[in-house]
């Protein structure tokens, strides 16, 4: 069944060359885009493609996706052992699914439903609000975000697309439009010194949270770059987004840059799944609910939308 469904999906991406230069870049800021399912929940994500060492001498494509910790927080659980006499807490997360939409001739035919491993994730409250998945079928697809490398932030003004799964996947791949409306928003999350935002007017309801915002046709020969994930707000058009450079800088720190930068040697598979899931930045927290701080009330997190809307 997979088999077929795939080769749907490679055959309906060779209609994009017929497309214009802008269609081009709309349908493959769709390619990109995928459903995350944890448990009930719905979330977005989006995907980077690698070609990773899985084997002695052979190398293959596999997928990743990125999306906001809070979308896959449920497939987190705790346990205690005992190891040499000591008591221990272990950290283990459930597989999440990723799904990706068929669309042929303007109309759903189908679906891809994949289980992807948790490769890091930090927290939205006391840390990050980052996770990376790793799609356990190999050759999934070959669509691959290209992230924005430039030193300094997006432009206050600058167009925007948000691509993503508003109210789950019933609304997959659906793209609003928006500007760049404040750089540098400061939250107080428990983590010392603040969390960095970017704050957009992208349109996002339930299920857009870890979904990606991208650079328009506007921005000439980096449109289609993704410039950050949506994660929290306080009304439809006012989001705030993980800047790719706050992530950059933590998987930086985690030892997944490659995840981010083409230009970054990648580590065998072996080396990928054995990376600690809360690594160098995890937060000290315990494992009971703390009350939310006064900011993160302000500007909550994009829910993750029920499965079914």
């Amino acid at each position: 069944m997979f088999k077929n469904a795939f080769l749907v999906l490679v055959i309906f991406c060779g209609v994009a060359t017929n497309l214009t230069a802008d269609e081009k870049l709309y349908f493959s800021l769709q390619e990109v885009s995928v459903t995350v399912r944890s448990g009930l929940n719905e979330g977005s994500g989006v995907i980077i493609t690698r070609d990773v060492l899985t084997a002695p001498n052979k190398t293959e494509k596999i997928n990743f996706v990125w999306t906001a910790g809070h979308v896959i927080d449920n497939l987190r659980s705790v346990r205690t052992i005992i190891r040499d006499g000591q008591s221990r807490k272990v950290v283990e997360f459930k597989d999440a699914l990723v799904i990706k939409e068929l669309i042929e001739d303007g109309r759903k035919v189908g679906e891809i439903v994949m289980f992807a491993k948790v490769i890091k994730y930090s927290d939205s409250e006391e840390g990050e609000d980052l996770a990376l998945l790793m799609i356990r079928k190999k050759n999934y697809v070959t669509a691959n975000a290209s992230f924005y490398a430039g030193k300094k932030p997006i432009s206050i003004g600058t167009e925007l697309y948000h691509v993503g799964s508003l109210l789950g996947q019933v609304g997959s791949n659906s793209m609003t439009r928006g500007i760049m409306s404040s750089v540098g928003r400061v939250l107080n999350l428990g983590s010392g010194g603040g969390v960095i935002f970017d704050q957009t007017t992208v349109t996002a309801f339930p299920g857009s949270s870890g979904g990606g915002v991208f650079l328009s046709e506007r921005s000439g020969d980096i449109s289609g770059q993704y410039i950050g994930m949506l994660v929290r707000g306080a009304g439809e058009t006012f989001n705030l987004i993980v800047p790719v450079r706050r992530m950059r800088s933590w998987a930086e720190k985690e030892g997944v840059r490659w995840a981010l930068d083409m230009d970054v040697k990648v580590p065998s598979i072996e080396e990928i799944v054995s990376l600690p899931v809360e690594g160098a930045t995890a937060s000290k927290k315990n494992d009971d609910k703390k009350e939310a701080s006064n900011d993160s009330k302000k500007f909550p997190i994009l829910p993750s939308s029920p499965k079914g809307g």
